[in-house]
């Protein structure tokens, strides 16, 4: 039987679902040429002729990647209370871990600092509109306004770090997970001090 040719279209999908899956693996300096074209089972001249070379492919990779999880976050964030969009975003973030673990790696282990568009760049997406969030709840609860921004930053920095601690651990189960993360964050916040000082400072 005659193996059916793929069209140009589904041919560049076949390559960057393949390429995704090899970045993940071999990482970005690991992944040939080379050892993509073996997968698809294609010549090295085709993948150049698709994306121009290996780094064509990462870049559509990784764009992918950034617009898929940018949506999830921003999703999360876009309606509820302040607890339930912490809530919200914390689930989603996990989500993405566990079921794109591959795009999810390929963003936080491989991306290249000073990229226009990377992990990090997303991550200071998220901290403008958690920002913007507890700006006012702040107002809300007489805080200072001025000082959201820094509670974004730990907010998203620590949902960020737990999530790639659980790629690794897997256990416990993600809702556990996120639950922890919020009953750390939200019962600080409920909690707060108008003006905090370190115990061991007058």
């Amino acid at each position: 039987m005659v193996r059916q040719r793929m069209t140009g279209r589904e041919r560049r999908e076949q390559l960057i679902s393949i390429g995704r899956a090899a970045f993940a693996e071999l990482g970005f300096d690991g992944a040939s040429v080379e050892e993509i074209a073996a997968r698809a089972q294609v010549s090295k001249p085709v993948v150049y002729e698709h994306f121009g070379g290996k780094e064509g492919l990462y870049a559509v990779v990784i764009d992918r990647e950034m617009l898929a999880l940018e949506k999830l976050v921003t999703a999360a964030l876009e309606s509820g209370s302040w607890r339930s969009r912490i809530e919200q975003v914390t689930l989603a973030l996990l989500t993405y871990v566990e079921q794109d673990t591959d795009g999810f790696v390929i963003l936080v282990r491989d991306s290249k600092p000073g990229n226009q568009r990377s992990y990090s760049t997303l991550l200071n997406t998220a901290i403008n509109q958690v920002s913007h969030i507890l700006a006012e709840a702040f107002a809300h609860r007489g805080l200072d306004q001025d000082l959201a921004a820094l509670y974004a930053q730990a907010l998203v920095g620590t949902v960020s770090m737990t999530a790639q601690w659980w790629l690794d651990v897997r256990t416990p189960e993600k809702e556990v997970v996120a639950a922890h993360i919020v009953n750390l964050c939200w019962n600080g916040l409920s909690g707060m001090e108008t003006k905090p000082k370190l115990k061991g400072q007058a």
